[in-house]
């Protein structure tokens, strides 16, 4: 941290780089860190590492931020490592900002040769991460993802009382215009609530038969259900849930920005915690997400216009990918989401 502030100091504009890889959403709760970094008039370039499968997430990223991918889930993982290390060295960045602190981010990081900053140790999964970087303390007060992110962007520059203070939580924001964007052909005449039938885990999959009894409850309140999907699964899912036509399966998997543009014209967004979801958020969509094996204390979008079905089962948040004895999604009751929809359409104060 010395070497930071000396270059501080000096009045050295500094290049930075952040790293988080995946998923979706994760990389949407970063913005507000990224934001952070950004804002800094010390800092003259700000660069982000990302894995080649998400990079498409980064079209919503603020222009000036320079994209390097690694496809470090390809056919040759080591040989893609290596050349992006090469690349990443030869931009000679004065700071890291690892937001994975996993082995694959932190080697990365640490062979830029820079000086990195990472996630609290305590939280760690692979605690061998850690030795390639400083670690940021969390507050206890800092439970959603979003606050930690920001305190590990502004760790570099923080003193030591500081760094003991609580980051607030600040919502996802998309700066990006979208007015120019073309909307997909096929979309219902009358205004639509938007369904994403993502799960990203097993566990967070919605049974077809709720799925099935929300689009009924949708199509009763006069808004037409329009589903979106992201995979062939998820396409089946769809044709299997709209079998009486009183709903829109899109024919195709958008790209980002024409699912920005569709979002934005949504009455709402019902999905679970996924990357779609945190989209919507950060476009100011209102959102009903429900809960079972993942947390919205920890991961959901928060505010106003935010509501989120819990079915706290007892044995959760567990927030495992595969479970042998699977009932947190099987609580959840389509007419509970059709209540929070109803208080969207009369324009009910959210909480």
């Amino acid at each position: 941290r010395h070497s930071i502030h000396k270059l501080m100091q000096s009045g050295h504009a500094m290049k930075v780089l952040m790293v988080k890889l995946s998923a979706f959403g994760d990389l949407i709760h970063c913005l507000p860190a990224l934001d952070d970094v950004l804002a800094r008039d010390d800092v003259d370039e700000v660069h982000w590492l990302v894995d080649e499968r998400f990079a498409f997430v980064t079209e919503v990223f603020p222009a000036d931020v320079r994209i390097h991918t690694v496809a470090l889930k390809g056919e040759h993982p080591l040989q893609a490592a290596w050349q992006a290390i090469k690349a990443l060295r030869s931009e000679c960045f004065d700071l890291v900002i690892d937001l994975q602190t996993l082995m694959k981010s932190s080697l990365i990081a640490a062979a830029t040769g820079a000086r990195v900053f990472g996630c609290d140790a305590r939280e760690v999964k692979e605690k061998p991460a850690t030795w390639l970087q400083k670690s940021t303390f969390f507050h206890a007060n800092e439970r959603h993802v979003v606050q930690k992110y920001r305190h590990v962007a502004a760790a570099p520059w923080q003193t030591d009382e500081e760094a003991k203070q609580a980051m607030a939580y600040v919502p996802p924001k998309i700066h990006q215009a979208l007015h120019d964007v073309p909307l997909p052909d096929g979309l219902p005449d009358k205004p639509w609530v938007t369904l994403s039938l993502g799960g990203s885990w097993q566990t967070k999959e919605l049974p077809d038969r709720t799925w099935q009894t929300l689009v009924a409850g949708i199509h009763a309140q006069g808004w037409h259900p329009l589903i979106c999907w992201g995979n062939h699964a998820e396409y089946e899912k769809a044709q299997r849930i709209v079998a009486d036509g009183r709903a829109t399966v899109l024919p195709e998997r958008l790209a980002m920005l024409p699912l920005c543009a569709l979002l934005k014209q949504s009455a709402a967004l019902i999905a679970t915690d996924t990357g779609v979801l945190h989209l919507a958020a950060a476009l100011d969509v209102p959102t009903i997400s429900f809960w079972g094996p993942s947390a919205s204390w920890r991961s959901g979008p928060l505010g106003q216009q935010h509501q989120q079905v819990e079915s706290n089962p007892l044995c959760g948040p567990c927030f495992q990918r595969r479970c042998a004895n699977f009932t947190c999604m099987d609580m959840i009751r389509a007419e509970e989401i059709v209540a929070c929809l109803d208080r969207i359409g009369q324009g009910d104060e959210l909480g």
